[in-house]
């Protein structure tokens, strides 16, 4: 049992359950998106409702599953299906008591590790092992998991998201300057890797309790490290600077439309030439981004999409301008950093080419 429930860990079933959310999240936040920008707004009984009213109450709905969908899978990704119904159920539970999509992932992991002890250790008679994935462990489940939420954990993760909440809220100018550059330094660290996806959950939960500013930072910072590149070689071009190899430059073509949508990790062939400098350059620059974006009052209620949903954003022109000044510090940045290459380093793909090109056919050995 240890060695399974080692083998099960925390990380995979959150990161199983994110890639369940994510289309909800998606889906939610662009109906809400569309339905305010159409004059829509969430609203509780039918009449008068508009098709724009109806799109954004769609999507509130959507976005208030979220704790459940959170839960759900993770306890479905430890305990398989006798884990999904007492997931979902402390998902509601950890609605219920304000304790948002934080309680939601506690809960789904109280309910889908308790699942998994009965699954292995519960023994019943063989005329009932029929019912113990839909019945006994189900509603076993529920009632350990719901009480450890509502009377020992409940309250505590309630007073947490609370307080998150109102210090996010609370911030000053000033503070949300250093907040949003502090957030927007560590979000793309690693090009979309294991470093990034704390800061990226981070942001999923607080827009899921309805703070969306760093959600718009991860946004727009996933963007500027292909963007910030393409930068620089363009501006390396013009003051004739070389700083990147052809095959390099041919990672750029691919890495920019890959930004466009919100693809930051086009950028790590590029970053492994010159790890360290690429690194502090892409940071810098993201951080940048984030500092804007988060102080202008910046928000997304879509966690995806890139330019796409950039027009659904508060304040979209502000995002527009922390998204360039974060590329152009990025691009700065590496052209000052980098060193010029020789001519003879440029062509590395001509290089390769005349490597294939020999022919060792004639070669023997006797």
């Amino acid at each position: 049992m240890a060695s399974k429930m080692k083998r099960v860990g925390i990380k995979a079933p959150v990161l199983t359950a994110i890639s369940y959310l994510l289309p909800l999240v998606v889906a939610s936040g662009l109906l809400i998106a569309i339905g305010n920008l159409t004059g829509g707004q969430n609203v509780t009984e039918l009449t008068g409702m508009t098709i724009p009213d109806a799109l954004t109450t769609i999507g509130v709905f959507g976005m208030g599953l979220l704790p459940s969908f959170i839960a759900g899978y993770i306890a479905y990704a430890i305990a398989d299906r006798p884990g999904l119904a007492p997931g979902f159920l402390m998902g509601q539970v950890a609605s219920f008591l304000g304790a948002g999509f934080l309680g939601g992932m506690i809960g789904g992991l109280i309910a889908g590790y308790v699942a998994l002890v009965l699954e292995t250790y519960l023994k019943v008679p063989s005329w009932a092992e029929a019912l113990m994935p839909m019945m006994i462990i189900p509603t076993i489940t529920a009632i350990v998991a719901g009480v450890i939420m509502v009377f020992v954990l409940g309250g505590p993760i309630a007073a947490l998201t609370g307080a998150l909440t109102a210090f996010i809220t609370g911030l000053d100018q000033s503070q949300k300057v250093m907040y949003g550059f502090i957030l927007g330094f560590i979000q793309h660290l690693d090009y979309g890797g294991a470093i990034s996806k704390v800061p990226n959950l981070i942001c999923d939960g607080m827009m899921a309790d309805g703070i969306y500013g760093p959600e718009a930072v991860k946004v727009l910072g996933s963007m500027v490290p292909p963007f910030g590149v393409t930068l620089a070689l363009v501006l390396s071009r013009l003051l004739k600077k070389p700083i990147f190899k052809a095959s390099e430059v041919e990672n750029v073509k691919v890495a920019f439309p890959m930004g466009v949508c919100m693809i930051t990790e086009g950028v790590i062939p590029i970053a492994m030439n010159d790890l360290v400098r690429t690194v502090i350059a892409t940071a810098l620059g993201d951080a940048t981004c984030g500092a804007i974006a988060f102080s202008m009052g910046v928000e997304s209620m879509v966690p995806s999409g890139g330019m796409f949903v950039v027009p659904a954003m508060t304040n979209p022109g502000w995002a527009l301008v922390a998204l360039f000044a974060g590329s152009l510090v990025t691009a700065v940045i590496l052209l000052l950093i980098k060193k010029p290459l020789k001519p003879e380093e440029i062509d590395d793909l001509g290089t390769e080419k005349e490597e294939e090109e020999v022919d060792l056919s004639g070669l023997s050995f006797s």
